[in-house]
């Protein structure tokens, strides 16, 4: 039986294939599935260029955060960039302290501590900037759900100007500047930027206005990993800014980069969106997730290649520390989920659980079960706690509808963050499960997978993998193209990997034989016929100094017994 819910999405109608006749069909269908349906559309999308970037002056209060901005620089005073401490955070912060300075400003980073001071703007540390002779925070990643302390900041004389990415509450705080592309009545075309998507844009506006060069290369490798590690829509804007941005990091990518580049063994050069997902983002998060987030910060903006590779060396041994504290809570979170009984939302608390490795154990909760998850570290006095939900379930809607009982929160449909007074954690998981028991009762709650098109296994020769590529990066919203195979014969097929984790096989269908993997799935062996419905992406097999097309099975049935399949009435 398949994993999945299996979803082969429509062909394209005839008349759109006829007026796009100058690209190849499949192209034509992949881009169909993502959206792009214009001509002029499916042009952009495939150039990737600058033209899928709009005015910086459209985004909410922009002329408001410049004017005070270059007051400042005008005056001498110094500004304070204040991050959030995960990758897109970071990323922004840099990016805004180097744009800056580049200026001659005086501008200094101030990152809060994960685990003694939590996210967003926190009085105490605005209270010390202010004594430090900081006239002026601008936030990054952070600060629109901040009311109270931009109120208590205008008290002390300290002027806040926000640039978020975040959902706004109905009230948003009064700060001299609100640059959101989410704000109400924001005429930005574009609302998906990233923190640090939107402090590139800053820069961008501020440079313009003062009839600079905008800085593209020094910064929008910034702007890509920010991106990328915030899993943002790979769609529009952003698609130009990872695009760039890789450009950037794969041909001269800056000191921190390569050094983190050569300790994670990966092939400089070859650098694309993946990379940064699985391999750049979990070490910039490892150091905020178990410590100080700065360090990431002082490896994106060292000038020494000493220093970039002692940091790349720590960051290292911080990402196999998490690693394994993720490996021993996420057990530990997965027997009370099951001793509790599989519930419409899931629910995981501890005095003991790490904060900064609680979204990990989320993730991975809502990823098996396919339930929204909670995880909370449960304090004497305040508890603090991350969200991952599923489609179905908007996380923030329900931390919205519980904010009664919470202290602080913010976050996005499917991840969210939030503290409360221990004495509410009842009361509030009660809500929670009240909330996720209406909403998603009588539905099916089996993950769906979106298939791009039916195809033939030696229709999958000569240059389809090449074609394909046009559409890279690839991530979410524009996800790798992924293609159903029926009556592929098996002729092989065997475990791989520690302890048999992994399926390896050797398939054919008419005469064409291909090599695939299944990863995670060696304990699916049993069920693997002798003919088989395959659903899989394409991608490069690099192993030793070689490179070799293979697919990557994401999910398979014996043929025809795909059950939960959205197929039946195409068959």
């Amino acid at each position: 039986m398949s994993r999945y819910r299996w979803n082969l999405l429509p062909p394209i109608p005839h008349q759109y294939l006829v007026s796009n006749s100058g690209i190849p069909p499949l192209i034509v269908q992949l881009m169909f599935n993502r959206g792009v349906k214009e001509p002029a559309q499916l042009a952009s999308f495939l150039a990737g260029d600058i033209n899928l970037s709009s005015s910086p002056l459209l985004l909410p209060d922009m002329q408001q955060a410049i004017a005070r901005i270059y007051q400042a620089l005008l005056s001498g005073e110094p500004i304070a960039i204040y991050g959030d401490y995960d990758a897109d955070g970071i990323t922004a912060t840099a990016l805004l302290v180097q744009g800056l300075s580049a200026l001659g400003g005086t501008v200094i980073p101030y990152i809060p501590h994960r685990l003694t001071e939590g996210y967003g703007l926190k009085t105490a540390a605005l209270e010390n900037l202010r004594q430090q002779g900081i006239g002026l925070v601008v936030t990054v990643d952070c600060g629109i759900t901040s009311l109270s302390e931009v109120k208590q900041a205008r008290k002390m004389g300290l002027d806040i100007v926000i640039t978020d990415h975040h959902t706004p509450l109905p009230e948003i705080p009064p700060a001299v500047a609100i640059v959101n592309p989410k704000l109400a009545g924001s005429a930005y075309p574009f609302t998906e930027l990233t923190g640090a998507g939107v402090a590139f844009k800053l820069i961008q506006a501020f440079y313009q206005s003062i009839g600079r060069e905008e800085p593209l290369e020094e910064l929008i490798d910034l702007a890509a990993l920010g991106t990328v590690a915030d899993m943002s829509p790979l769609l529009g804007e952003n698609r130009y800014l990872v695009k760039e941005g890789l450009m950037v990091m794969n041909h001269s990518p800056r000191l921190g980069i390569r050094a983190l580049i050569e300790q994670a063994g990966l092939s400089g050069g070859n650098l694309d969106s993946e990379c940064i997902s699985w391999t750049i983002a979990p070490r910039l998060n490892a150091a905020g997730r178990l410590e100080h987030a700065m360090s990431s910060y002082k490896l994106l903006m060292t000038n020494s290649p000493v220093e970039a590779r002692r940091l790349a060396r720590w960051l290292e041994q911080k990402n196999t520390e998490r690693q394994k504290l993720t490996a021993s809570t996420l057990a530990q979170a997965r027997e009370q989920v099951l001793s509790r009984g599989i519930s419409p939302l899931l629910l995981a608390g501890d005095k003991d659980y790490f904060i900064g490795i609680a979204g990990l154990v989320a993730s991975r909760l809502a990823e098996e079960f396919y339930r929204p998850a909670v995880v909370i570290k449960i304090g004497e006095k305040v508890s603090i706690g991350s969200c991952r939900s599923i489609p179905e379930f908007n996380i923030i809607a329900a931390l919205k509808e519980s904010q009664h009982l919470l202290s602080q929160f913010g976050g996005h449909s499917q991840a969210a963050g939030f503290t409360l007074p221990t004495q509410n954690l009842p009361r509030f998981e009660e809500t929670l499960l009240d909330l996720a028991t209406t909403q998603l009762r009588g539905v099916d709650l089996c993950p769906s997978l979106d298939i791009d098109a039916e195809v033939t296994l030696p229709g999958l020769g000569g240059d389809t993998f090449q074609i394909t590529q046009q559409l890279a990066p690839f991530g979410r919203g524009n996800p790798v193209p992924t293609y159903l195979s029926r009556r592929v014969e098996v002729i092989d097929c065997r475990t791989m990997g520690n302890g048999g984790e992994h399926l390896r096989l050797k398939l054919r269908q008419d005469g064409t034989r291909w090599d695939g993997v299944a990863f995670r799935q060696g304990g699916c062996l049993a069920d693997v016929a002798p003919s088989l419905d395959i659903v899989y992406n394409l991608e490069i097999d690099r192993w030793q100094g070689k490179e070799t097309l293979r697919l990557n099975i994401l999910d398979f049935a014996p043929t025809g017994q795909s059950s939960k399949s959205n197929l039946k009435d195409r068959l």
